[in-house]
């Protein structure tokens, strides 16, 4: 096929790629070393790279030849030949665990530069055409938290907003919303953004050694939401697992019978809304868009009716019949809440206070609660992108990778959010990645550009290609086949040309 012209730049992505080390295996998919590979665009052509994030993490694990370093869902040991004192100080120093710099979820830009995320306080910043590891940054040195997300926001002006978490500090557990400026000021030019770092506001978890699980946030034009979902993280037990040999994965566990419960941050005063909003129990990994309507905040989110999702990629059953044998007990479901921020103080109790055509509703009930239930928008959609222009504003375009009762993506849908309308793209035998939108130069619409996603073929002899996608109409631009084993990744962005810093620099 052929591509845009103006398609200049590298389409860089990042997910778990060895999972074998000497003879130790890791448990789960979500622990694999970080392999980034990268598309690079240029006058038509596309050049294919990929490299293993030299994280400490790596290094160690190669050096030993077995796995040393924890990760989620797989708890390793140091040398057993070590004397007693040492396993037991090492013990003891688990409790909050240092934790693993193998960073293969996400890629984030900060500043001029790029960094590799996972969820933990560390993230490595790398060269985005080179894919070389550089310096490590732990969050924790700016801001106190253990674990942040890989999905950060970034405002108008490149600053980013990210949320993380902060364990058991004075005696509190609270989530913490922080700030990272997009550019330092002339005479600091040698200090990185980082110094920077400012907590924009700090939310008091439900309980103190049970936070909630998060993976993303959302974000409108004057507010940030989080949601508290009952998917929690046992502290108690997560302090102890070294000693009981168990994994932290198996310290998060999910109430259904409990309540999830939405934060809403105004960005001008740092405050939180007084008012109280919830829903049932579910878990969910990505918030796709928010914004603000008539006194109400719209948000739609990707969620489950339990945590079946994170169980399915053990590797023991990854197995060759995976597809056929992996089946989620709840299908990802597109909900879409609308919650009256300004609403009559006087509204009787049972009513509802929505004022927008929608069939979501939210309840006021006798303790000054208001309970939402939401619209389903559709069904059977993940790892959703949008043409990011339109974050935090009112926008009609999800694209996102289908799945349906098995956990493994087998089309790109793009879905209308307003007319409920679906377009697909699939072909038999392929598994497509998260669908990342180019926006093209002149774009009028919010649909004017490509979407790019790499596709692995489920038989190892066929060779896995980029796909372009005209995002407008859906139809297939052109295909860039690689002759290497490509593997399946989680997250990554596109990065225009004039975005990267040239070599010099």
């Amino acid at each position: 096929g052929q591509l845009p012209t103006w398609l200049q730049g590298i389409l860089l992505r990042n997910g778990p790629g060895m999972h074998t080390i000497g003879d130790s295996k890791y448990n789960h998919w979500f622990d694999g070393l970080a392999l980034l590979h990268s598309f690079t665009f240029k006058n038509g052509e596309v050049y294919y790279r990929s490299k293993y994030l030299r994280s400490d993490t790596y290094n160690c694990n190669i050096e030993a030849n077995r796995i040393v370093v924890s990760e989620f869902g797989t708890m390793a040991y140091p040398d057993p030949c070590k004397n007693i004192f040492a396993k037991a100080f090492s013990y003891l120093s688990h409790t909050i665990p240092e934790f693993t710099d193998n960073c293969l979820i996400n890629i984030m830009k900060a500043g001029d530069d790029f960094y590799a995320t996972g969820e933990t306080n560390f993230i490595r910043k790398i060269n985005p055409q080179t894919l070389e590891t550089l310096e490590k940054v732990d969050y924790n040195k700016y801001v106190a938290v253990n674990v942040a997300t890989s999905h950060p926001h970034y405002d108008s002006a490149g600053n980013i907003l990210n949320m993380g978490t902060s364990i058991v500090d004075k005696g509190k557990t609270k989530y913490l919303l922080f700030k990272i400026p997009s550019s330092v000021p002339e005479q600091e030019k040698k200090k990185s953004c980082f110094k920077h770092l400012e907590v924009v506001c700090s939310i008091p978890s439900r309980s103190l050694l049970h936070p909630s699980y998060y993976h993303s946030f959302g974000l409108t034009e004057n507010y940030i939401i989080f949601i508290e979902q009952p998917f929690r993280l046992d502290i108690v037990k997560m302090a102890t697992a070294y000693i009981r040999g168990v994994s932290w994965a198996s310290c998060l566990a999910y109430n259904k019978d409990d309540k999830t419960w939405f934060h809403f941050i105004d960005r001008k005063t740092k405050k939180e809304v007084s008012t109280k909003f919830y829903t049932d129990a579910l878990v969910f990994f990505h918030h796709i868009n928010a914004y603000e309507e008539d006194g109400h905040i719209i948000f739609d989110i990707i969620a489950y009716t339990d945590n079946s999702l994170y169980d399915m990629f053990y590797l023991k059953n990854l197995d060759k019949d995976f597809e056929e044998n992996a089946k989620l007990t709840s299908i990802p479901t597109c909900k879409r809440f609308v919650v009256p921020l300004q609403y009559d103080k006087d509204a009787v109790v049972d009513s509802n206070l929505v004022t927008l055509p929608s069939s979501a509703t939210a309840v006021k009930e006798k303790d000054g609660n208001i309970y939402c239930q939401p619209e389903i928008l559709c069904e059977g959609i993940e790892l959703p992108r949008i043409n990011y222009d339109y974050n935090g504003k009112k926008y009609k375009y999800v694209f996102a990778t289908e799945v349906q009762w098995s956990p493994v993506p087998t089309k790109i849908a793009k879905f209308n959010t307003q007319t409920k309308e679906m377009l697909h793209w699939g072909q038999d035998d392929c598994w497509p990645s998260e669908p990342v939108f180019v926006p093209s130069p002149d774009a009028k619409e919010e649909d004017d550009g490509v979407v790019l996603t790499c596709v692995v073929k489920t038989d190892p002899k066929d060779p896995p290609f980029l796909l372009v996608l005209d995002a407008k109409t859906f139809t297939e631009l052109g295909r860039a086949t690689v002759k290497v084993e490509m593997h399946m990744d989680l997250h990554g962005m596109f990065i225009p040309q004039h975005d990267m810093k040239t070599e010099t620099e």
